[in-house]
């Protein structure tokens, strides 16, 4: 069908360029030069007349004038046709030469028609000039539609000459000679026979024409419609295909739902075959005595008004078995709207809906898990934190007593031990929350020197102790003030610092800070450069990953979790940045962590933070006759409070559960409550809700005692309503912090 109708288009366009300008002048140029001996039969029709009447002469001449005019008109046209394939010559230019031409060959016939009439007077002269004028003017006439000028200049020349033999004859005869008017009668007979032969043949070549261009237009309208219906037919044979062998289920219904066909999917997903399935309606056949009455109501409803839909319905097999099947309900409609069939592709997808189910089983059963998890950690951060709170502060007290050396080493290493722990415990938490995925991240306003010298300031006594150095290098300028999370920072640095300072025994540590200025803040690059004893190069791909450190002996040496560096790079890249290493066993390890940080919103100069070794001393805070209260329900924290608090000379009340921290807060006012969360009776917050609600009570600084780290737990204190709040186990030196500021 295609090669059809490119063969149709191949004979239009061929017809439309032979009737294009060009193509008309090319046809009349071959039409003239290919009937150029049938025009010689006129033309020796005439001199062999002039000849055998005796007019030698004459009929020499008019041979010669003949066959100049054929010389020059057929010479000329016999170069139109490779003039017109070459393309460069003016196709209007080549028009008026051939018409030209066309002149110069009837002036030549003219003249040549006038040699008997003026070499005769004989009538049957006028009769022989006469005639062949007319049979030239026909053979000129039937060029019209190829040429219309060149025949104008041909008809023109001719009729020139027929005036001519008028002429003529009138001059030998006058107006009133017989043969004259006879003759002139004749001429115009003739002409009028010539003009209406030259009309009749114009108006069939034109009728031609629009028959041929109409038939070759219909031919191709035919040939693409043949086209089209072989591709759609092409196309109906596929999709019925598709639709025979497809793995859905699908069926065609009326507009009335009765099923018209179905494929083999449907028989095998339902196990109707298909003469009981066809003339009856999907609910009919597959509904069961638990199917939504609303959704099939829903399908009945959307198919009536030609809406397509989509949803799922409970289905009941032949065999009694009820199945889960996903419809997508498309209704066909006619031109005025009604529908005229519908569509109906389905699937089984029990299976899915089944696996959904346990997925969602799952997915509850896992978040209980997390939940619990997260109940767990904070249980066991509440239960663990209230005994190191008595054990780190007692600790704290013996060191602070008249021991002997021995004795205060055995307090150290109790001290040192419990708050080894506490570390432990810390990271667990930390990456409990970062495992779940729970961002760990406030961004804040802050001093980017005085972030890092208090991590340095904490580490520096360590350094001293293993006897090694610990330098800050600070490479070209930097900003003053950064937006982002300066205690996550500080966390990272003395994860990092303090790894490198623990695995380093000769040389040092080297902590080099630079900055590269950014439109939106900065990014920050701080190297870490120790001279420990490095990492092997299998096991740089793994020395951020959890629970793991350099080897087995590495752990047993020097202890910790393996948490610290996963801890550390999760916190990088949570603000956006990255912690890379790059070590050589033996020589020590480079440790690079970028930070990209805002600009702060108000950028003011911060006091210098001192470092440890130039802090002040600690000196008694003397407020003797300030009330206190403290409420803690464990006596051990109790007991340590009051040692941690006896120098200060505070009128210290206690209270063992929140009912009796709020009794005692009305009867004594303190300045300050120091208040456990968690107690008997009544909790902190409840106890801090009801302090706060009592318009005539002089208002305390409270501040909660918990051993509760979590963030969500600092928060619920001060919407309580708490002005601060310290996590168990806690120093001496933060309750003192806070009893300056009364």
């Amino acid at each position: 069908m295609q090669d059809d109708l490119k063969d149709v288009e191949r004979r239009l366009a061929a017809f439309e360029r032979r009737q294009s300008f060009a193509g008309q002048l090319e046809a009349y140029a071959l039409s003239r030069l290919n009937h150029v001996l049938f025009r010689q039969l006129f033309n020796l029709a005439l001199v062999a007349a002039l000849f055998l009447t005796g007019h030698f002469a004459a009929s020499l001449g008019a041979l010669g004038l003949l066959m100049l005019g054929e010389l020059v008109d057929c010479g000329y046209l016999s170069t139109v046709p490779r003039r017109i394939a070459r393309g460069k010559d003016d196709l209007g230019k080549l028009y008026r030469r051939t018409a030209i031409t066309a002149g110069l060959q009837a002036l030549t016939a003219a003249v040549s028609g006038l040699i008997p009439i003026v070499v005769s007077s004989a009538p049957g002269a006028v009769i022989t000039s006469v005639a062949y004028v007319s049979c030239i003017s026909i053979n000129a006439g039937l060029l019209v539609h190829h040429h219309r000028l060149a025949t104008q200049a041909r008809l023109a020349m001719l009729l020139a000459t027929a005036a001519i033999i008028v002429f003529i004859q009138t001059g030998r005869g006058g107006f009133a000679d017989e043969n004259m008017l006879f003759n002139t009668v004749g001429m115009i007979l003739m002409f009028s026979l010539v003009y209406s032969f030259i009309s009749f043949a114009l108006r069939g070549y034109l009728s031609q024409i629009s028959r041929s261009r109409d038939l070759l237009q219909r031919s191709k309208a035919l040939a693409r419609a043949n086209e089209e219906l072989a591709f759609r037919q092409e196309e109906i044979r596929r999709l019925a295909l598709v639709a025979r062998n497809a793995s859905d289920s699908i069926f065609m219904a009326d507009a009335d739902g009765k099923i018209l066909w179905v494929n083999e999917a449907f028989t095998e997903m339902t196990g109707y075959p298909p003469d009981e399935a066809i003339g009856t309606t999907p609910a009919e056949l597959l509904d069961s005595e638990q199917t939504d009455p609303e959704v099939s109501e829903q399908i009945i409803s959307s198919v009536r008004k030609g809406i397509p839909l989509r949803t799922e319905i409970l289905n009941r097999r032949k065999d009694g078995k009820e199945i889960w099947v996903e419809t997508n309900q498309v209704p066909v409609c006619r031109a005025d709207g009604s529908v005229e069939f519908v569509i109906a592709i389905e699937r089984d997808i029990t299976d899915a809906r089944r696996h959904a189910e346990e997925l969602a089983a799952a997915k509850r059963a896992a978040e209980k898990g997390e939940r619990a998890k997260a109940q767990f950690l904070a249980t066991m951060s509440h239960e663990i934190r209230t005994p190191m709170n008595g054990i780190i502060g007692m600790a704290e007290l013996l060191r602070d007593a008249q021991l002997p050396k021995e004795h205060a080493s055995y307090v150290e290493t109790i001290r040192y031990s419990a708050e080894a722990l506490m570390r432990i415990i810390n990271d667990i938490l930390d990456f409990s929350k970062l495992d779940a995925g729970k961002s760990v991240i406030c961004a804040v306003d802050f001093d980017l020197l005085a972030c890092v010298e208090g991590a340095l300031s904490i580490l520096r006594p360590k350094a001293v102790e293993n006897g090694i150095y610990l330098d800050l290098d600070c490479a070209g300028p930097l900003p003053e003030r950064l937006h982002g999370d300066d205690g996550r920072i500080r966390q990272i640095l003395i994860n990092i610092v303090g790894n490198a300072i623990k695995f380093t025994h000769k040389g040092g540590v080297t902590l080099r800070l630079s900055s590269e200025p950014r439109q939106d803040g900065a990014l920050l690059t701080f190297e870490v450069i120790d001279t420990g004893i490095g990492i092997a190069p299998d096991r740089l791909s793994t020395i951020f990953d959890e629970f793991n450190q350099a080897d087995g002996e590495v752990t047993r040496k020097y202890g910790g979790t393996g948490l610290g560096l996963t801890i550390s790079r999760i916190l990088a890249r949570e603000m956006g940045g990255d912690i890379t290493i790059r070590s050589t066993e033996g020589e020590g390890s480079h440790f690079t962590i970028t930070l990209p940080l805002g600009n702060a919103a108000q950028p003011e100069a911060a006091p210098p933070v001192p470092g440890a070794e130039d802090a002040p001393e600690e000196r008694p805070i003397r407020l003797d006759g300030v009330k206190a209260l403290v409420a803690d329900d464990n006596k051990t924290n109790r007991l340590v409070i009051r040692r941690y608090l006896g120098e200060t000379g505070l009128d210290i009340v206690y209270a063992r559960d929140g009912r009796e921290a709020v009794k005692l807060t009305r009867r004594h006012t303190p300045r300050i409550v120091f208040m456990d969360m968690s107690m008997p009776e009544m909790d902190g917050l409840t106890a801090t809700r009801q302090i706060r609600a009592d318009s005539a009570l002089e208002q305390p600084t409270i501040v909660a005692l918990t051993a509760n780290s979590f963030a969500s737990d600092k928060a619920a204190c001060l919407s309580a309503g708490m002005d601060g709040f310290l996590t168990k186990p806690f120093k001496r030196g933060e309750l003192l912090d806070w009893l300056s500021q009364l």
